[in-house]
């Protein structure tokens, strides 16, 4: 079965490896017929500590590396901060 990837922006990178990214996804209200926003956020494994707050990365699915962290960092496109 093929990793799941996902595009996020860095909302905190403060933890040693561990980056949180904020994923957005817009779906059509089924009812209301609204654009909605949704968000969630997950732990990734950063191994060489290089993501900075802000910026736009790329998060693939992996392996349980911990409690929480079932994604590793793949890219990172530049700091938008």
């Amino acid at each position: 079965m093929p990793k799941r990837i996902m595009k996020g922006v860095v909302v905190s990178a403060k933890q040693d490896k561990t980056a949180i990214v904020r994923v957005e996804r817009t779906f059509t209200h089924p009812m209301l017929k609204k654009i909605v926003r949704r968000s969630n956020k997950y732990h990734a494994h950063d191994e060489g500590n290089v993501a900075v707050e802000g910026q736009t990365v790329t998060i693939r699915e992996c392996a349980p590396k911990s409690k929480l962290k079932r994604w590793e960092l793949v890219t990172g496109e530049g700091s938008d901060a």
